[in-house]
């Protein structure tokens, strides 16, 4: 059993990791500013409030856990938001990244599992995409990702610190087992808008553009379920523990479904119908993103087992059991 660092591990794919650490063994403390997190969701390990800016909780905490390794979730997400005010996103997501990563190397700590994502390929020369297309992020999201992975490249190579990056596509579902699901505040992503929409707590669901070069016009996205991803990152994790080396790996089910796709499956699901309307496409948004998941089958062991009708049927659940609580 190893003691490791969540930081983010309040949000939602950090909280699912940490149970899928607790369910193997291992003792995951939290370690978040419950800005986009939620201290309900800290349910298998303590929680320790604080920022990855602040080198002086975070020297304290790691001095009173003493963790083997870090996983490191705690970052700014939507887009959008990238796009309308990126400082913050570099403030947080690449300064509050080395502030974290000096604070382990005082700690003497050398492994750290990192939340990367495949918006640091941009617009995809070919799908599906394997670690080794080229990356060349359209938004400030993507680029302050990627100077994350340059800095865990250098680190690798000049001071053996170790990393497994996890570049992952559409996180999606939720705990089968109904524990803990998606909450964020504004919601932005596809499957719980269109679910709230079924649910009556939308008027309608937006889909942003129908003009794109695919089957029918909108988005394809590679919905991967939050349960595969917490795995993926503890076999990240015990990848280091047991002196692997470092790695970038690609986290996705391989399969495309098209925005209208998941709507589909979503109103088979629920049995409900809603309404659907289409706006324009949104700045920063590629066509088609589809992972070639291969390393990571290689690499860990790792593959996916939930289906597009396992990841719409838990968040659906999640979300209708939400709704009555």
């Amino acid at each position: 059993m190893a003691t490791v660092l969540v930081a983010g591990g309040a949000g939602y794919i950090g909280s699912h990791t940490c149970f899928d650490l607790f369910n193997k063994g291992h003792e995951p403390i939290v370690y978040d500013n419950l800005s986009n997190g939620h201290s309900e969701f800290v349910k298998w390990g303590p929680l320790e409030q604080g920022d990855i800016r602040d080198r002086q909780s975070l020297d304290a905490v790691l001095e009173k856990y003493k963790p083997a390794a870090i996983i490191h979730f705690a970052a700014l997400i939507e887009v959008g938001e990238s796009v309308r005010n990126p400082r913050i996103f570099y403030e947080n997501n690449v300064a509050g990244t080395v502030a974290l990563l000096a604070a382990a190397q005082a700690a003497g700590i050398d492994k750290l599992v990192f939340s990367s994502t495949c918006a640091t390929y941009g617009i995809p020369a070919s799908v599906p995409i394997d670690e080794s297309h080229p990356q060349q992020p359209i938004n400030p999201y993507g680029h302050t990702k990627l100077m994350v992975e340059q800095i865990l490249r250098d680190l690798d190579r000049y001071q053996s610190f170790r990393s497994v990056v996890l570049r992952y596509f559409n996180a999606a579902g939720a705990d089968p087992g109904g524990e803990i699901g998606e909450r964020h505040s504004p919601e932005t992503h596809a499957i719980p808008l269109a679910i709230e929409t079924a649910l009556g707590k939308r008027a309608g669901f937006q889909v942003l553009g129908n003009d794109y070069d695919t089957r029918d016009g909108s988005c394809v996205r590679d919905f991967i379920h939050v349960s595969d991803l917490a795995d993926a990152h503890t076999r990240a994790l015990e990848h280091l523990l047991n002196n692997g080396e470092s790695l970038t790996l690609n986290l996705g089910t391989g399969r495309g479904t098209t925005v209208m796709e998941m709507l589909e499956a979503i109103r088979r699901i629920s049995g409900r119908d809603f309404q659907v309307g289409v706006g324009h496409r949104r700045e920063g948004d590629s066509p088609i993103l589809v992972a070639n998941n291969a390393l990571a089958k290689r690499a860990i062991g790792w593959s996916p087992r939930h289906s597009l009708d396992s990841i719409v049927e838990t968040a659906w659940r999640w979300h209708s059991q939400s709704r009555q609580h």
